[in-house]
């Protein structure tokens, strides 16, 4: 740790996790242009220690554009200045940056250890579409159970818009969302927020908390500071926003120092922690409880309708009957058969109206047999759904 990170920013710790996403920026993974490994190893040993801890982690890596340069050897100003050959870039270097992600965590994990990892390429599209979003959703989690590490990274090879605006700080924090994460870490190669750019107002002082996302914190951030980066320190404020109203906190602290990266492992850091505005439950059901859903409904039996206020998901085989249409992936209400003009719940539901007839009533080991694919044994998963009124009628 630079004596400079560790004399301004007091060591603090780590809020509590289970699941956290993980930014690591282009800044940290070339030099000279081409992808390098430095400051990736120390990065890969947290993510290795937290996995041994039994933690989740997503990795979004940036990376791949800077990788597919350095392969042509392709000059800097010409890639910036033609999304169609950044796109290409992006594409060649896409699996070289995966591949450099592999490497480190089994050198990380030690000999004989599996730590299988899964790129996931996702667009800021596929996050604002909500039947897209179930399909992310289901394979991102499934790949932590497998005990894997889905290494995200924004599809640049379509998305021109993205590829133009956007940035991954802003990919991680709808990830986390996303994934139900509890922590949004930043690897920046700066060491948190200051009062002011530090590398042009010598009394920049350091900001260690961020209680609340004002404007005079956004009138801080400066912009962009690498020469292969897309984000700045306006566009990591921008994440924690995004992070803090889904309930998540965010930790902004620099990953080019081995020894602050070393102390993750411990539970402390030397860096910028940006509260959430709510827990991260709390904000999930509140977006479910007032967010536009679909002009259709699901009846339930009174079994059902006890399980669901008691937070158990909807299986198939308390449905009565559907009222109405809609898709995978929309928000629809829930009722019971007994007072079917009032709905005491609503959530996503991983199928749509068509297959949800066609299972009503069965069990859930039945939906494969029946539609010939299954999304999973729920129709409304419990941390997808919430119940209005625990003391309504079944």
């Amino acid at each position: 740790m630079s004596a400079t990170a560790e004399a301004r920013f007091p060591e603090q710790p780590l809020p509590p996790w289970r699941r956290a996403v993980l930014k690591v920026g282009s800044s940290l993974l070339t030099e000279a242009g081409a992808l390098s490994a430095r400051h990736a190893r120390p990065l890969a040993a947290f993510i290795a220690a937290s996995r041994a801890a039994g933690r989740d982690v997503v990795l979004v890596s940036s990376g791949a554009v800077a990788a597919g340069r350095a392969q042509l050897c392709t000059s800097t100003q010409n890639a910036r200045a033609d999304l169609v050959l950044r796109q290409a870039l992006a594409a060649l270097g896409q699996t070289r940056m995966v591949a450099l992600w592999q490497e480190q965590l089994a050198l990380a994990a030690g000999a004989g250890a599996q730590f299988p990892v899964a790129q996931v390429l996702l667009s800021h599209d596929d996050l604002r579409n909500r039947r897209r979003y179930l399909n992310a959703r289901n394979t991102l989690l499934e790949l932590l159970r497998l005990g894997a590490l889905p290494v995200v990274n924004e599809n640049d090879t379509v998305a021109v818009e993205e590829l133009k605006l956007g940035d991954n700080d802003n990919l991680a924090a709808i990830v986390a969302a996303l994934v139900d994460a509890d922590l949004l870490l930043i690897a920046s190669d700066i060491d948190g927020l200051y009062s002011a750019h530090p590398q042009r107002d010598p009394h920049a002082q350091p900001v260690p908390l961020v209680a609340a996302l004002t404007p005079a914190v956004f009138a801080m951030a400066g912009a962009a500071g690498s020469a292969h980066g897309t984000g700045g320190m306006r566009t990591k404020l921008e994440a924690a926003q995004k992070a803090s109203s889904a309930g998540i906190d965010t930790v902004l602290f620099h990953g080019g120092e081995p020894a602050g990266v070393a102390k993750l492992a411990g539970g402390t850091f030397h860096g910028t922690r940006i509260a959430a505005a709510g827990s991260r439950l709390a904000a999930r059901k509140y977006w479910l409880r007032h967010a536009p859903g679909a002009r259709a409904a699901i009846r339930v039996d009174a079994g059902a309708a006890r399980a669901l206020r008691a937070g158990k998901s909807l299986l198939p085989g308390g449905i009565v009957a559907v009222d109405g249409e809609f898709a995978r992936g929309d928000l629809v209400e829930i009722v019971s058969a007994q007072a079917p003009d009032a709905a005491f719940a609503r959530g996503l539901t991983q199928y749509n109206a068509h297959e949800v007839r066609r299972v009503a009533g069965r069990q859930s080991g039945e939906i494969e047999a029946i539609l010939g694919f299954r999304y999973g044994d729920t129709v409304v998963h419990r941390d997808d759904l919430v119940a209005f009124d625990a003391d309504v009628t079944a």
